[in-house]
């Protein structure tokens, strides 16, 4: 194959596929038996070199082992023994597939490799894009049931996206999120075992527990060094990766959407697609990994990636469910003389909403707290400076609320079986396609009649009892509800351009690249305790940039946690990501305001370099950790740093800034002193840091010279 700048290249006399991106290259080779099989994956190598690499052999050829070749994408035929990502029946009971390469298309970044079943009306397309500028490599399949409607149909009872596969490495080691309402992106390294280890949700959302991106290494991988390969699934609902270390020392993952047990009918004519299951390889270790998702998710996936994120005020910390016109006034005057640029009334103004257990699904305004209606107050919203938000839960609802007695039919359940209620609430079922057309009018209706500028989507349950009376294929709920969702967002905001909504489910249940591409932000958790959001933020940062990343100042002491901490380190916790406030601002002394209205001007100062800047996360001697941002011509620089606990006595050391020109100088705006890149780099900056727990900082730097 002759050298090319195009990042996609087919040779059908080798039947050899590159994909090439600024800092890695990916080869597939289409198998003796017309099955894609995976050949590299890692640095970038010339092609001549690409073409002369040898088919997998394994180092313990017996006839009790697997192919050597790994698949990129697993069915259930031939010798092959680890996880299936294809796994379909047909009408005469035989299951599996066994591929004829049909075809190959290229345009631009995007390849298409075209599968035909030798036996049955089977055809699948494998699909990967590399995006310009990007080493993020998306992929994808779309399954067809190509026969008559005399054939029969083809059930599927697994459809992943894309197997991926590493080379050998002298160990390795995954890395992945953990966690829990209230604990969520809890970063986990461990040694991968030699066993099939599964990540998944099985709860109809992405989940509080587990992420649908892992990362994996040799072991020795640093945030600044080291090869890593890093993968992440697009799909807000149940999910499952499979990651596979066999005892002859082939190490793949497998995954893709969908629950367990879960079985698709494909009738004839009928395609199937699959989210798309992203991937990347860099040398530079977790932060470049991370700072590489970070463009990709700005440049391909978020829908609105330049506009800043407004500092938003919340009511709900401040007034629960108690809510009314004159209080939420009162709260919005106060938040607008703080510099807050977006007003959200949360939950309690709709139905017969005084608390969880009635009005869910009623989407009018109560009318003992609005006579009026909303309009009155999303006006005066607007004449203080501020844009007007609303929290909803559309995907659920109370018993006690007139859609459910009208509807009851449009909860997801099985007839003989007692419905679960969680948060004293039941799950619409938006697969039903009455529930999608009225959860977009009720919504559409509620935005136009209030001038809504902004929606706080909320989904504080998941799914039990999957059950679709009536439906012939019940299973589809569990991928139809995720897509009727989508539609949904995608419907309003291109009815309304200048909507805005913000991906909610009791915190960060529901955060994975599919939301986020419909959706500004997302709220990352309920705790708002600042040492608890520093790990937090810290597992959210590996795949989402800050901008996405919705953090809130609220009361001390904390609600959740009952911790007390000084103002300033609340508000260096939270100008992390897209910076809000959430306290009861009418208990807020003077002294509180005026350095709350300080902090706001502040942040908005860093505002771009956080929510668009290039990050690195540090960790300093002491306690200390920070994050450091960059513009993007490197020459404005900001850095958060915190120390949640220190020992009598010792003070923090200076903190190293390796990302720093050691050639360059660099100005601090706020103290006139310049410093040498070289001093920084290696030396570290001195934070400044106050006396005793909860100490924090911001420094900015400006490269000069």
């Amino acid at each position: 194959m002759p050298a090319t700048s195009s990042p996609v290249r087919f040779d059908p006399a080798r039947g050899l596929a590159v994909l090439r991106t600024p800092n890695s290259v990916y080869v597939i080779r289409v198998g003796s038996d017309g099955s894609p099989r995976h050949v590299y994956w890692g640095a970038a190598l010339d092609t001549d070199d690409l073409a002369a690499l040898p088919a997998a052999h394994s180092p313990a050829d017996s006839s009790f082992e697997a192919d050597a070749d790994p698949d990129e994408l697993a069915p259930q035929s031939g010798a092959r023994f680890g996880p299936a990502g294809l796994q379909v029946r047909y009408a005469d009971g035989t299951r599996g597939a066994q591929w004829t390469f049909t075809g190959h298309d290229i345009e631009g970044g995007k390849l298409l490799l075209r599968l035909t079943d030798r036996r049955y009306p089977l055809a699948a397309e494998l699909v990967y894009r590399v995006r310009p500028d990007s080493d993020v490599i998306e992929r994808w399949v779309e399954l067809t049931h190509t026969g008559g409607d005399d054939s029969g149909p083809i059930t599927v009872d697994r459809l992943d996206s894309a197997s991926w596969t590493l080379p050998t490495l002298p160990d390795y080691r995954l890395t992945h999120l953990v966690g829990g309402w209230n604990s969520e992106f809890q970063l986990r390294r461990d040694r991968l075992p030699v066993a099939e280890t599964v990540l998944t949700s099985r709860r109809g959302l992405t989940s509080h527990h587990a992420n649908p991106w892992l990362a994996l290494d040799d072991g020795t991988a640093t945030e600044e060094r080291g090869e890593v390969w890093t993968t992440a699934l697009a799909w807000s609902g149940s999910w499952r990766v499979t990651v596979h270390r066999d005892p002859v020392g082939r190490t793949t993952w497998t995954g893709g959407f969908g629950h367990d047990g879960l079985s698709w009918t494909l009738a004839p004519g009928e395609t199937l697609r699959t989210p798309v299951f992203a991937g990347l390889y860099t040398p530079g270790g977790f932060g470049a990994a991370s700072r590489a998702w970070h463009t990709y998710v700005r440049g391909g996936v978020l829908p609105d990636p330049d506009r800043d994120r407004p500092v938003v005020y919340n009511s709900w910390e401040a007034t629960g469910f108690d809510v009314d016109h004159d209080g939420q006034l009162r709260l919005a005057e106060l938040a607008a003389g703080l510099g807050a640029e977006l007003f959200v009334l949360d939950d309690g103004w709709f139905g017969a909403r005084t608390s969880d257990r009635a009005g869910l699904g009623d989407w009018t305004p109560r009318p003992s707290a609005f006579p009026d209606g909303l309009r009155p107050l999303a006006d005066e919203v607007h004449r203080l400076g501020m844009a007007f938000g609303l929290w909803v839960e559309p995907e659920m609802v109370n018993r006690d609320s007139d859609l459910y007695r009208a509807h009851p039919d449009w909860v997801v359940h099985a007839p003989s079986r007692e419905a679960t209620e969680q948060r004293n609430q039941l799950m619409l079922n938006f697969a039903r396609p009455e529930v999608e057309a009225w959860a977009h009018h009720t919504l559409d209706r509620l935005v136009r009649e209030n001038d809504v500028d902004w929606l706080k989507w909320d989904a504080n349950r998941v799914v039990t009892e999957a059950g679709w009376p009536g439906q012939r294929d019940p299973d589809r709920l569990w991928i139809d509800h995720t897509r009727a969702v989508y539609r949904v967002m995608d419907r309003l905001r291109a009815d309304h351009p200048r909507l805005r909504i913000e991906a909610c489910a009791g915190g960060g249940g529901r955060v994975d690249l599919g939301i986020l591409a419909r959706t500004d932000q997302a709220w990352t958790s309920d705790n708002t305790d600042p040492v608890d959001r520093i790990t937090i933020q810290h597992g959210f940062s590996q795949l989402f940039p800050a901008q996405t990343m919705a953090t809130w100042v609220t009361d001390s002491p904390n609600v959740t946690t009952g911790r007390t901490t000084p103002l300033r380190f609340r508000f260096h916790v939270a100008a992390a990501g897209a910076l809000g406030l959430g306290g009861d601002l009418t208990h807020w002394s003077e002294e509180e305001l005026d350095q709350a209205a300080a902090l706001v001007a502040r942040y908005k100062e860093i505002r771009p370099l956080v929510q668009r800047g290039h990050q690195h996360r540090l960790s300093g001697p002491g306690g200390v950790t920070a994050v450091h941002y960059i513009s993007e011509d490197s020459t404005e620089h900001a850095v958060l740093a915190w120390r949640p606990t220190t020992r009598f006595g010792h003070h923090s050391p200076a903190l190293a800034l390796p990302a720093l020109d050691p050639t360059a100088r660099y100005l601090d705006p706020d103290e006139g002193t310049t410093y040498s890149g070289a001093v920084l780099t290696r030396l570290g900056i001195d934070l400044a840091l106050p006396d005793g727990d909860y100490a924090s900082s911001l420094i900015r730097l400006r490269r000069v010279g």
